[in-house]
């Protein structure tokens, strides 16, 4: 089902906001939080400050047509935030810049003959919790 692909609802994107790890760089940050469903979810967000309308669903086309072709592990829920910066670059720059994010996440698929690792929900929970502590010491 094609609906199953996004996020819909405001409270989809709260929850992502709320319980998710964040991936920063110049152009696009990533929420992301496992979601237990067999399927990853995705959805943007590109505010006023990155442009006009016609900037802003470029934009908006750009990062869905990088995440429609960019495998990614099922049971995931990410939440891609345009930065203004993002406004003028192309598609190619775009995709290196969500790849990446996708990439420090470790919500890309291994690549061939790689070496079995520690579950991806794992490594996700262990994010999370050294980001906790950062910003909560007293844990």
């Amino acid at each position: 089902m094609k609906a199953e692909r996004f996020l819909t609802r405001p409270e989809q994107y709260r929850l992502v906001y709320d319980k998710g790890a964040a991936w920063v760089n110049s152009l696009v940050v990533m929420r992301a939080m496992p979601n237990g469903s067999g399927f990853s979810r995705y959805g943007i967000s590109v505010s006023r400050r990155v442009g006009n309308a016609v900037t802003r669903n470029r934009v908006k086309r750009l990062l869905r047509e990088i995440l429609r072709l960019t495998p990614i592990l099922p049971g995931w829920d990410m939440v891609f935030i345009a930065r203004p910066a993002a406004a003028g670059k192309d598609y190619a720059t775009l995709a290196r810049a969500v790849k990446r994010l996708l990439g420090q996440a470790r919500l890309l698929p291994p690549a061939e003959g790689a070496a079995e690792g520690e579950s991806e929900t794992g490594k996700f929970q262990d994010t999370i919790t050294k980001q906790q502590s950062k910003t909560n010491p007293s844990r």
